[in-house]
C-alpha cells in the first residue's frame, strides 16, 4: 500500500511530478512523447519514469519500439484525486509542456487494443 509520504516524496522532483500529470491527464504516453513534452533526454526521462514505476504510480507495457506509461489503476483514490486537482489548477505551470506534446511531430499511433 502507497503512503502519502511515499507519494509525495516521489512527486516531490519536477520532471516525475510534470511527467505524471501529462499521463494522467492523456492516459497513456511513450518515453518519446514525454522527451518531447518535458524537453529532456531519454535517460533522464526513463530513470524518472523507472522510479515512478518502482514506486508502483505507474504501469508499462510495449507496443513494438515503444513503451507506453499509464497510471497505475490500483492507486488510491486519494492520489488520484490529488492528482486530478493539482492538475487542473496548475494549467499554466504545464502549459509549455502540453502545447509541446500537442504540436508534437511524429508522435507514435497507439494500438487500437491500447487500454
Amino acid at each position: 500500500m502507497l503512503t502519502p509520504p511515499e507519494a509525495f516524496k516521489c512527486l516531490a522532483e519536477e520532471t516525475r511530478a510534470r511527467a505524471i500529470l501529462l499521463i494522467a491527464e492523456q492516459g497513456e504516453l511513450c518515453v518519446c512523447e514525454l522527451m518531447c513534452a518535458l524537453e529532456n533526454n531519454q535517460s533522464k526521462v526513463s530513470r524518472h519514469l523507472a522510479q515512478l514505476r518502482s514506486a508502483g504510480l505507474l504501469l508499462d507495457r510495449r507496443q513494438g519500439q515503444w513503451v507506453y506509461y499509464r497510471l497505475n489503476p490500483d492507486l488510491p483514490q486519494w492520489l488520484h484525486d490529488v492528482l486530478r486537482v493539482t492538475a487542473a489548477s496548475n494549467a499554466s505551470w504545464l502549459k509549455d509542456s502540453t502545447t509541446r506534446l500537442d504540436t508534437m511531430v511524429g508522435r507514435p499511433e497507439r494500438a487500437a487494443s491500447c487500454c
